[in-house]
């Protein structure tokens, strides 16, 4: 359990990240402190020592307490770069980040980087850490982007600060912001096209609701269907999110086992859940791609060293670190006019898990 004067420390810390205090402005008095915190005056002056001593604060006597300008404090002189990222070590951010890292290299920048594991309190602490550390600038992939997202007042004292920051895959609606995406809309539309023009009516969709990127493929799904004059059926759409994606196993098998009649293909929002629905299909004797077809989004390394080789879409990826990269440092270096938003177009790659059933004519 936490110290009370730690709590009080992680508070006012959040504040003065938060831009709740701004720099130069006096705190609480003490004693006001010790009506909001329950605590004594001795906790109370803790917490500001330990405070003061990190560069958050600083005390003038007879006149109160202030808040620091804290960006410099133990900072080096090379300039950082701090990306805060969904995951790390898996999918395709490996490969985005070894985007980013050579570019930074390229000109002597350092990297700070933490993951949120697609949590928005872990997003806050990120987000804190790279306020408290002064980064130079920031590359975010947003946490949840389709979902209402607590931590806009950090984006909002990043740009206060005059902090740039760009964000990929994805972006907070709320926010006016630079991003670089992939074009999730046109991915999505291409994977159901090229399944219609293979004579497919009945197509399914499995697809990640509380991250915009499903928001967009979702909606190139439906466009390719309306265009198509294929109706929408909700029943053959499976949704999943962050907190249910470990179900998503026992779903699939529910879903496939009632659904397998009924649809000849399915969409998947990645290649990760494509080769899931592979798995499970293998299970069920559902033979791929004779009984069903299955196309991935994203080409990603899991795909191209799975044992079945699985028609997907393409993800720039290590261009989409490089050119975030470049961009903050083009920003840093006083460039202007630089783009707000970059769509990279994807490509269908055409594996071995889609079956041309098109009555052929003799």
């Amino acid at each position: 359990m936490k110290a009370k004067y730690q709590i009080i420390m992680e508070d006012l810390k959040s504040k003065i990240l938060s831009g709740d205090y701004s720099i130069g402005e006096r705190i609480q008095t003490e004693s006001a402190m010790q009506e909001i915190y329950g605590v004594s005056r001795h906790t109370v002056r803790k917490a500001i020592l330990e405070l003061a001593t990190e560069g958050y604060l600083r005390s003038e006597k007879g006149s109160g307490t202030y808040v620091n300008d804290y960006h410099n404090v133990g900072k080096p002189h090379n300039k950082t770069i701090g990306v805060i990222t969904t995951y790390i070590s898996d999918y395709i951010f490996p490969s985005i980040i070894r985007g980013i890292e050579g570019r930074l290299n390229e000109e002597n920048y350092s990297l700070l980087l933490a993951s949120t594991n697609n949590d928005v309190e872990q997003e806050k602490k990120a987000l804190e850490m790279m306020l408290s550390y002064g980064v130079d600038g920031l590359i975010v992939e947003p946490t949840k982007s389709n979902l209402y997202n607590p931590n806009i007042a950090y984006y909002l004292s990043f740009k206060e600060k005059g902090i740039p920051f760009i964000m990929i895959n994805a972006h907070y609606e709320e926010l006016d912001v630079p991003f670089l995406c992939l074009d999730d809309v046109k991915s999505s539309y291409l994977a159901t096209k090229f399944l219609i023009s293979n004579g497919h009516t009945q197509i399914g969709l499995v697809s990640k609701m509380d991250d915009l990127q499903g928001k967009y493929r979702m909606k190139g799904y439906i466009k390719a269907l309306g265009e198509a004059k294929l109706p929408f059926r909700p029943e053959h759409v499976l949704s999943f999110n962050t907190e249910t994606k470990q179900d998503l196993h026992k779903n699939l098998r529910e879903f496939l086992t009632e659904k397998k009649d009924a649809l000849t293909s399915i969409i998947c929002y990645n290649d990760e859940v494509g080769l899931e629905v592979v798995n499970v299909c293998r299970q069920l004797d559902i033979a791929i791609p004779d009984n069903l077809s299955i196309i991935g989004q994203d080409n990603s390394y899991i795909a191209k060293n799975a044992t079945i080789k699985l028609t997907t879409l393409t993800h720039p990826q290590e261009q989409m670190g490089r050119d975030a990269a470049n961009w903050l440092i083009k920003k840093l270096q006083g460039k202007k006019d630089m783009p707000n938003e970059i769509f990279y177009q994807p490509v269908l790659m055409e594996g071995e898990t889609v079956k041309d059933i098109n009555v052929k004519k003799s």
